[in-house]
């Protein structure tokens, strides 16, 4: 790889992206991140550089996610970032049964995914559409994919099967398991805490706008909550989580919703936002005293409870729990309440650590407790690096490789 190369990740979603720049080195150091918020609105982009003032600009009127990212590229060229980019790296949610290590997206890969777009619709579309633009404003460079589904790919076939026909199976209707980039961040820093256990009987809790809950022995995914699509799991801010089957039957059969419909309503309209019929923004639930508002949390923190014990018997028993992710990491209030319904397993809580956001917030139980922030980036550039480099994605890098991240960011 030339001298002074660097590697462009991007995370493209349906409201949101973010992107940094890293120094194509071992380490990956960090050279510049951001973020673009509001994709559905006003969008909105902030960014930081080592040494430079941050940027912070309200962009004042509705665009499209193609002009969003027109902007993003006018910017990174206008200020340097693009000038000898060795890679761009990019979040793929879903690699279904192929695609396991990152991967170069040529065409015929990108055909792949594709076909899984209704697996994720909230956020393949997106990932696949930024490489597109990606290819189109930076013609030459190497477009590589990180896919959030690899990091469960090792589980016990057990974990991963679903009681269908064969053919089914056959046909890749199975668990693959979501958010990966964010529990191998996490694995690499429990590692880092502890090389010998890693954390030991670990579960992780990615709780953000999406939320699953992922068992980990010794750094390794046993089981996780969301399966075959984005959908299983406790409730999300507009995603319904797990229910009977049956429900959907119903939906098509007696109230003659169409499949369309039956998707818009359970990934657009459930969840936080259908239970409160207010929103599924947890600031806005926490701050709210409507009655629905508040019953929406207690189903939020009792099924997130209840997952807990499903994979603590998975696991056998359980070491450490730790919290990441938006609400995971900035909302004591449900912390709180996860871990009081987890004191049957030895989870105490140091409620002073945990209003202060402290890393470790457990009060000696049987227990760790940690608050971790995540970094999915940094896993994107690690996985582009391994490919570019021609050999596996190095070991974890943990909280060491973001030395621009503040503590909670």
């Amino acid at each position: 790889m030339r001298e002074g190369a660097s590697i462009l990740t991007l995370n493209v979603g349906s409201s949101s992206l973010k992107f940094a720049v890293y120094e194509a080195v071992a380490g990956l150091p960090l050279k510049m991140e951001g973020q673009i918020s509001g994709l559905n609105g006003t969008p909105r982009m902030r960014a930081r550089a080592a040494g430079a003032a941050r940027l912070d600009e309200l962009w004042g009127e509705q665009l499209g996610l193609e002009t969003v990212l027109d902007r993003l590229f006018d910017w990174l060229a206008l200020d340097g970032w693009t000038a000898d980019l060795a890679a761009v790296g990019h979040r793929i949610v879903h690699g279904g049964r192929d695609f396991h290590q990152p991967r170069i997206l040529s065409a015929e890969v990108r055909a792949k995914l594709e076909e899984l777009c209704s697996l994720a619709p909230l956020h393949q579309p997106f990932n696949l559409r930024g490489v597109e633009i990606a290819e189109r404003r930076l013609p030459g460079v190497l477009q590589v994919g990180v896919f959030d589904t690899a990091f469960h790919a090792d589980q016990p076939e057990a974990a991963r099967l679903y009681a269908l026909p064969r053919d089914l199976i056959d046909d890749g209707v199975v668990a693959y398991g979501f958010h990966g980039l964010s529990y191998d961040y996490i694995a690499g820093v429990l590692r880092e805490l502890d090389a010998e256990k890693a954390g030991g009987r670990a579960i992780v809790l990615h709780l953000g706008s999406g939320g699953s809950l992922c068992a980990m022995d010794r750094g390794r995914s046993v089981a996780t909550t969301m399966g075959f699509s984005a959908l299983e799991g406790p409730p999300m801010s507009t995603r319904s989580g797990s229910l009977d089957p049956g429900v959907v039957l119903y939906l098509l059969q007696s109230r003659g919703m169409s499949p369309a419909a039956v998707s818009d309503l359970l990934y657009r309209r459930s969840g936080l936002l259908g239970l409160s019929g207010l929103s599924g923004d947890m600031v806005t639930l926490l701050a709210s005293s409507a009655p629905h508002a508040k019953q929406a949390l207690e189903v939020y923190v009792y099924r997130i409870a209840r997952e807990i014990g499903s994979l603590a018997a998975a696991l056998g028993g359980l070491d450490t729990l730790v919290f990441t992710a938006g609400v995971g990491e900035n909302a004591p209030a449900i912390r709180e309440r996860v871990v009081e319904l987890c004191g049957w397993i030895g989870a105490k809580l140091d409620t002073a650590a945990n209003q202060a956001g402290a890393r470790r917030i457990d009060a000696g139980g049987e227990v760790k407790i940690l608050v971790v922030p995540t970094d999915e980036q940094l896993v994107i550039a690690r996985g582009v690096y391994g490919c570019i480099q021609g050999e596996q994605a190095p070991a974890a890098l943990g909280a060491a490789g973001s030395p621009l991240r503040p503590p909670g960011a």
